[in-house]
């Protein structure tokens, strides 16, 4: 069952950054630069990557606010975004039911706050493969991913970054 369920997962990461891509709803706060995708979050209260790794420790799902500066954004869609981890690692970034994307240029270093899960995910080569080539990842890059990976990932139901 579990097999059926990851294939239905990879199927619409496949769908969503073949399809366009919904208006953001962007708006200024409180005089700061704020750009508002998916649900309205607050900026306030969210635990850093550090605080993440230490929280996960043993979980395998948890409801968070993370803040975190942005690595990379999916250049054909917006339909994922690379976050900065501690020890120069990443955390790949999706969006509850597609129902959102970010910027596909500009956000790159920027500050961001998100709100939803973090869970372990086990990731197969195929999407592996397909997140390296929406990258633009060269063909040799991309056929060396040869084994899944068993990663922390992120949810996102809301995402703020500011400019």
């Amino acid at each position: 069952m579990s097999r059926i369920l990851y294939f239905v997962a990879i199927v619409m990461v496949v769908v969503a950054c073949k399809q366009e891509a919904p208006t953001a709803v962007e708006t200024t706060a409180s005089g700061d630069d704020l750009a508002y995708y998916g649900e309205k979050i607050e900026w306030n209260d969210a635990i850093t990557t550090a605080e993440l790794v230490k929280y996960m420790d043993g979980k395998k799902d948890e409801k968070v606010k993370l803040s975190t500066k942005i690595i990379e954004t999916c250049p054909k869609k917006g339909c994922w975004m690379d976050v900065t981890m501690p020890g120069g690692e990443s955390m790949k970034v999706r969006f509850k039911d597609y129902g959102f994307f970010v910027p596909t240029e500009g956000a790159e270093g920027k500050e961001a706050v998100m709100e939803g899960r973090a869970f372990i995910d086990t990731m197969d080569v195929d999407l592996l493969r397909h997140y390296a080539e929406d990258a633009g990842k060269s063909k040799e890059e991309i056929e060396a991913i040869t084994e899944p990976e068993e990663v922390l990932a992120f949810e996102a139901t809301g995402v703020i970054i500011k400019s």
